[in-house]
């Protein structure tokens, strides 16, 4: 599964007010966390750029949805409320017979979607999927070959895309102007596992980013290991060791 996801913004406060209202309409959705500086709903969170960490750019990001009724009363409360439409809620068969989506313009740009696909997931997590835009889809499509099986996921790929899937939220990712500035994290089920991750990394010919190890600043127990994908975005194999 996707452990997380976390962007960049350029202004935290505009943006925690966009994603607190976004996810507000969504019923099932969690409270955000508590620390102001780092506002989290379960697998998503957000976090004000920096100087190294500049604004994340180009995603595409899918929150599900319980029915269409939901989809289509997320998106009028978004737009009416000062969101710039990025699409009007309707059916989308391109990516399914049951997809039904509405899509809206985030703070920075970001294309952000409320999207019913068959019934919610109960692992508590509100990204249903992501995609990624990249400059080469070919070395983008052997990164992931790389290193997603190792955690547990799929690699499809596609005439126009790649499409990386598990049992919980996918991402594709697909040529194009590229996504910048994103951190995502698998979720891995034991400290092998993250060193997995990160050697097949290596083998591939990629940058580390941060070798295996502890990073008590986030939690006592928390192992991960970061990779650079091709595009510059920092991919992550975390195991959280509740012990």
């Amino acid at each position: 599964m996707i452990d997380h996801v976390t962007i960049r913004v350029s202004d935290l406060d505009a943006s925690r007010r966009f994603y607190e209202h976004a996810f507000d309409l969504l019923a099932y959705a969690p409270e955000p966390s508590v620390d102001p500086a780092f506002p989290e709903w379960s697998d998503f969170s957000i976090a004000a750029a920096e100087d190294e960490l500049s604004v994340t750019r180009r995603l595409h990001v899918g929150y599900q949805a319980a029915s269409r009724d939901e989809v289509d009363a997320w998106w009028r409360a978004m737009t009416a409320a000062g969101s710039p439409d990025g699409g009007a809620p309707g059916p989308r068969p391109e990516y399914g017979a049951t997809y039904y989506g509405a899509f809206v313009v985030g703070p920075d740009g970001n294309s952000v979607e409320a999207v019913h696909n068959g019934p919610l997931r109960d692992d508590g997590t509100v990204i249903d999927h992501l995609w990624l835009r990249v400059r080469d889809l070919d070395a983008a499509s052997h990164f992931y070959e790389a290193v997603a099986p190792v955690v547990g996921y799929e690699v499809t790929r596609h005439e126009d895309r790649t499409r990386i899937h598990g049992d919980g939220a996918s991402f594709s990712v697909l040529a194009g102007p590229p996504t910048e500035n994103v951190h995502l994290a698998f979720s891995a089920p034991d400290r092998e596992t993250v060193e997995a991750f990160h050697l097949a990394g290596l083998e591939a010919g990629h940058a580390s980013l941060g070798e295996p190890g502890e990073r008590p600043q986030y939690h006592v127990g928390y192992y991960g290991a970061y990779l650079r994908d091709p595009d510059g975005n920092n991919i992550e194999a975390v195991f959280h060791d509740r012990r």
